[in-house]
């Protein structure tokens, strides 16, 4: 018998594996690959939300966590995946420039923003009424985590690249069986897979689609990441991961043309150089309305658990919800009720 089974391996179901086996509990990981949003994701990390100038939730406390956790996992893996960075937002006008200032005195925000105006000019930018610069921010490559992550398990038995079997699964009094598998506790980290999930499809997850490109501009220089409208993010050798868009109908994986014309618009209205699309990526991301994570245990089924939701902040939420969870699962420590899937219960089972 392992301690627990882990459907999903994006950025949720590795940071409940990894706080899993550095408390000494046994796992094992199954994935298809058909979520994809982790993978082609920004990754940037960023406390700070620059359209209304207000605070991530429990951003500093992420933060936290969320720094110690991929250090060890760079030590761990062997490579480098969280690249400190600032992170300018462009102005485009004095009033910005004033709603910025003005955000930056309120205590929530003073230890993210920077009430430095920077002035610099950056080759291929235009931005005559300079940048404000938000701090404590970075991006994770979270491609190359995943992959790494997933080498890692394959060299220890620990993953197998399959679909899950919904009906395979039986539950009994303190343990689940799949398979071949016997588990103490099951975890579904299956991003936007959950609707096909027929323990939690009931909940609220709501995809968002989003496509990025990877474009090369040989006369952009630039050393830091803009966000406006839209992030431009230097991966060197000229090129530049840009994104995102936001779409809540469609929910295919597949880039489209409604999506290529809004980003060469915004980049354009960002950068003033020419520049080439060399790769279109699109992925849904797990997003819900309340726009917090779906964390828990089944109201039925004390053995099967449920760590998804993520939304476009994965990066950030990924150690800390997966930590709750687990404490939540081995320690009796309640969740915080604003991501406890039982706020979705009926008042009366709450």
């Amino acid at each position: 018998m392992i301690d627990y089974l882990i459907i999903g391996s994006g950025l949720a179901g590795i940071s409940f594996a990894e706080i899993a086996l550095r408390n000494d509990k046994s796992i094992f990981v199954l994935d298809n690959n058909s979520q994809n949003s982790s993978k082609i994701a920004g990754g940037l990390y960023n406390p700070v939300i620059l359209k209304r100038f207000s605070e991530v939730w429990q951003a500093q406390e992420q933060l936290v966590l969320m720094n110690e956790f991929y250090t060890f996992l760079e030590e761990k893996l062997n490579c480098k995946v969280d690249f400190k960075s600032p992170i300018l937002r462009k102005f485009f006008s004095v009033e910005e420039q004033n709603n910025w200032f003005a955000a930056s005195d309120k205590i929530a925000l003073a230890p993210f923003l920077s009430t430095q105006l920077i002035s610099k000019k950056y080759i291929g930018i235009d931005s005559p009424y300079g940048y404000g610069e938000v701090l404590q921010t970075g991006y994770v490559d979270t491609a190359l985590l995943l992959n790494k992550y997933r080498e890692y398990l394959k060299q220890n038995n620990l993953f197998q690249e399959e679909a899950f079997d919904y009906d395979a699964l039986k539950i009994e009094s303190d343990s689940i069986h799949y398979k071949n598998i016997q588990a103490k506790h099951i975890i579904f980290a299956e991003g936007f897979g959950m609707h096909a999930n027929p323990y939690f499809n009931h909940l609220p997850l709501d995809g968002t689609k989003g496509e990025l490109f990877i474009i090369k501009a040989p006369e952009l220089d630039l050393d830091v990441i803009v966000n406006t409208s839209v992030f431009i993010l230097p991966l060197g050798n000229d090129l530049f991961k840009v994104g995102a868009t936001y779409n809540w109908k469609d929910k295919t994986d597949l880039p489209t043309e409604e999506g290529k014309t809004e980003l060469v618009t915004r980049i354009k209205e960002i950068i003033s150089c020419d520049f080439e699309i060399i790769e279109h990526f699109a992925g849904v991301r797990p997003t819900v309305k309340d726009r917090r994570p779906l964390v828990g245990t089944h109201q039925n089924y004390e053995s099967i658990h449920i760590l998804n939701g993520l939304g476009t902040r994965g990066v950030m939420l990924g150690p800390a919800m997966a930590k709750a969870l687990f404490e939540n699962i081995e320690n009796q420590l309640p969740l915080n009720k604003e991501i406890d899937i039982n706020r979705f219960l009926p008042k009366g089972q709450q």
